[in-house]
């Protein structure tokens, strides 16, 4: 059986604590394994915090997330108003070679969110951002 948890926040950081208490709650009533809840949130908060930092259009916005938790996966969506951005092919690639000190900014979150997740695509719709990621959970 599936549950669905839907979310609504602005374009402000202060709104996430709010949305990982949400999280949070939901991923222990569907009984996540803690990896996948540790996953998730880190994933949403990184790519939340991009949205909050850089989709903005002059700190107004709307960034809605759903998460689909059934037997099989954790699905996410995160449909955001902001400026066009498709991290997939436009956060630089990251350097995961060199030491910390000579790395340049950038492309890791993505590097992150693309390693823990099973799936990651985007698409622009709209005039809206369109993340979805798959968790698959295998237990």
């Amino acid at each position: 059986m599936s549950a669905k948890l839907s979310l609504t926040m602005g374009f402000e950081a202060a709104d996430l604590p709010r949305i990982q208490s949400a999280i949070g709650e939901f991923s222990r009533e569907q009984d996540w394994p803690p990896d996948i809840e540790f996953q998730v949130d880190l994933v949403l908060e990184e790519l939340v915090l991009n949205v909050v930092n850089h989709g903005s259009r002059g700190g107004e916005g709307e960034i809605n997330i759903e998460l689909v938790s059934d037997p099989e996966a954790v699905i996410i969506q995160i449909i955001d108003d902001g400026r066009p951005f498709d991290p997939l092919t436009d956060a630089p690639e990251p350097d995961t070679e060199s030491g910390i000190e000579d790395r340049a900014v950038g492309g890791l979150g993505i590097h992150l969110v693309r390693t823990m997740m099973d799936d990651v695509t985007y698409r622009r719709e709209e005039n809206k951002n369109h993340m979805r990621l798959v968790k698959r959970r295998s237990e």
